[in-house]
Parts: C-alpha cells; structure tokens; sequence
C-alpha cells in the first residue's frame, strides 16, 4: 500500500512541475565512463517512476510465487500431520481393544509426522509389551526417552511394565530414582506403595502413607489397614531374624496405641506361638481378652501346646461365669476338653456355643464329640448340617 502511494505521489509531483514548466523542460546530462547520456528533465522523471513501478512489481511477483510454494508446502505438511495424528487415535483405540499387533503398526507408521512423537512411541511400547516382546517394548522406550520432556511420562510407563512382569525391583530402582525429581507425582505414589508391599518394605512404606493420605491416595481406613501389615510384616521379620525374644523385644518398642491395636496383637501371638513362645503367648492373649474380647483372639487360644492347659480352661471357665453367652469362650474351651477327652463337657458347650451363632468349625468339633461317644446318628446330622453351611458365609 505504502508502494503505491509513495508511486502516485511520485507521479502527481511530476504532473505538477510538467505543467509549471511546459516549454522549459530543462536538460540532463548523464556521464559514465566514455559514455553519455542526454534526457530532458521530465523524460528523466518518467524513466525513475516507471523503473520504481517495475521493481515493486517484480517484488509483488516473486513475493507471490513464494508465498505459494511454502502454501503448499505447508498444505503438505499439515496433511501429512493430520494423517498421523489420525493413525496414532485409531491404534490407541485397537490398544484399548486389546488388538496390540494392529495398534503398534498404526501408531509408528507416521509417527515422524507427528507433533508429539513421545506419545506414539509410548502407545507402540505398550502394544509391544501386551504382545510380550520385551526387546520391542524396551526400543520404543528409547526412542520415546529421545523426545524432549520425556522422562517422566518414559519412566512411569517403564516401571507399570515391570510392575506388571513382576519384576519388582526393578520398578523400585525405576521409580526411586525419578521420585528425587518428582516427589509429589501421585501416580509415581501409587506405584511406590505396591512396590513397597510386593518387596515388604514396611518401613518406607509406613513413612509414604501420611503423603498418600495427604493426596487422597487412601482413606484413614485403608491407611490404619496398611500401618497393621506394616508393622505385622516388621514382627515377622525380627521374629524371623532374631527369634522369640528379638519378637518381644521389638514389640516393648512398639507406642502404647499401636500394642493396643486386636490386629496387630493377633499377629504377635501367631507368631510367638510358632516361635514355640506359648507362654508368653497365653499371657498376652489372657490380659488383652480382659479388656477386649475379640473372636480371632479366642481362636488362638486352642493352639497354643501349653505343658498344662489348666490355667488357660480355668481363665475360659472364668469368662464364661461373667459372660454366659460369649459363644467364642464355649468353643474355646470345648477344644480344650476335646484335647483331654472329656466328650460330653465338649460337647455341652459346643452345643451352647451354635446356639448363639452357627459356626463349620464348632459343628466339626460337635460331630466329633458325638462320634467320640458312639451317637452315631446323631454325629452324622451335625456333619450334614456343617456341610450345608460350608458355602454360607461363616458367622463371626
């Protein structure tokens, strides 16, 4: 636009001064070298404005035919982009289907074209992986781990894959290291903590809840669960490194709230009483079931292979004066009868006991205390009554 104007202008002064001085057009001489070159001064005034139009012009034309040829060459590139980007949908949608052959072809054939290369290599690792070829998997991960900004989306990916070969120190090793630089990833989080129970890591795992907690990772709940086979999963481990009295040892470590806790103190009694430390086990089971009856911990009391039984009947006998309808106390101490052969005590207070609750197991017990007493008959309609229940879910 500017061109034109500064040409009109051009050609509007010379119109001026032509017709201020017609008649008088004036002389111009020109020397070059040997050469010269004479024009009158308006004649000299044509020759520039249409010197000046013929190089706007020509700068028109090329600036034209350029812009044409980078209109295609983009018309050609978008093209070429839109078809991949188009390829790389339809094989995530085969991967979702589970057609990972089919998936991978479709997302590397264009991915060159692409304008996030990353993610069509991430797509053909995991058809790879769902194919299971490792070599395959591991060389798309490369290529995407070449992209800019890859490493996180490239080692995420990488550690859900080892994950899911069960190969779980190698997505601990994966998955520590990029936590230095990306200590908040929840999805990084979430993978540490399945890490953490596969290896039984339990204090780092312990140590991770509270941020999972802090990112809705887990309920209270679930975290009160995870801290209970945390520290579960610490006793087994001194029990197994340090014997019994390392157990104990380690649980006199424990906060006063956490030794309170039934299911934390139903595994420390298991594993006293394989560690053969019976006694120590009736002690802790007597002076908790005190002060919080719990099924699971009467359970335990039968398996305990104390030398005398007495004191354990005689605390079992004690509960069940003050509480005549703790049906767990029955079936406790009916086992206990059952072991020194008193067949119709036991069997009194299985009975008793089923007529609080049903139970497989104390109709198990009942069946053998009646075979144990010649009660034929009625041994074998307990049993079919046990096998009626074996489906159902056990009453508590």
């Amino acid at each position: 636009m500017f061109r034109f104007v500064f040409l009109f202008a051009v050609l509007g002064v010379g119109l001026f001064l032509g017709t201020q001085y017609s008649g008088q057009q004036g002389y111009v001489l020109i020397s070059i070298a040997n050469k010269t070159i004479e024009m009158s001064v308006n004649t000299l005034v044509i020759f520039i404005i249409l010197t000046l139009a013929a190089l706007f012009g020509l700068e028109f034309i090329i600036k034209k035919a350029l812009r044409a040829s980078s209109t295609t060459w983009n018309w050609f590139s978008v093209r070429k982009l839109k078809r991949s980007r188009r390829y790389t949908n339809e094989g995530i949608i085969k991967l979702l289907e589970g057609d990972f052959k089919l998936a991978e072809k479709k997302v590397t054939r264009w991915a060159n074209h692409h304008d996030m290369p990353l993610l069509c290599y991430l797509v053909a690792s995991e058809a790879a992986q769902g194919m299971g070829n490792a070599k395959q998997r591991d060389h798309y991960l490369s290529l995407a781990a070449e992209q800019a900004d890859s490493t996180l989306a490239v080692e995420l990916t990488r550690a859900k894959q080892q994950m899911h070969d069960h190969d779980y120190p190698a997505a601990f090793d994966t998955l520590t290291t990029l936590r230095h630089n990306y200590p908040s990833n929840t999805i990084l989080l979430n993978l540490l903590k399945t890490v953490y129970i596969e290896l039984k890591l339990w204090e780092p795992l312990i140590d991770l809840l509270p941020k999972l907690l802090k990112y809705k990772l887990i309920t209270k709940e679930e975290q009160a669960t995870l801290v209970q086979k945390a520290q579960c999963g610490i006793l087994h481990e001194v029990a197994t490194q340090n014997g019994s009295e390392g157990l104990i040892n380690q649980w006199n470590t424990l906060p006063r709230k956490t030794k309170s806790d039934s299911h934390l103190i139903e595994c420390f009694a298991k594993l006293l009483i394989s560690r053969q430390a019976d006694n120590e086990a009736f002690t802790l089971l007597k002076e908790t079931l005190k002060k919080q009856p719990s099924p699971q911990l009467y359970s335990l009391l039968p398996k305990l292979k104390l030398q005398d039984s007495h004191p354990v009947v005689t605390f079992l006998e004690g509960i069940i004066i003050k509480d005549s309808d703790n049906a767990d106390a029955h079936s406790a101490l009916a086992q206990f009868y059952l072991r020194n052969e008193k067949w119709q005590e036991a069997q009194s207070h299985l009975e008793h006991a089923l007529s609080l609750r049903s139970k497989v197991s104390d109709y198990g017990y009942l069946s053998e205390a009646l075979e144990k007493q010649n009660l034929t008959k009625a041994a074998h309609e307990v049993s079919k009554k046990a096998l009626t229940l074996i489906s159902e879910p056990e009453a508590s």
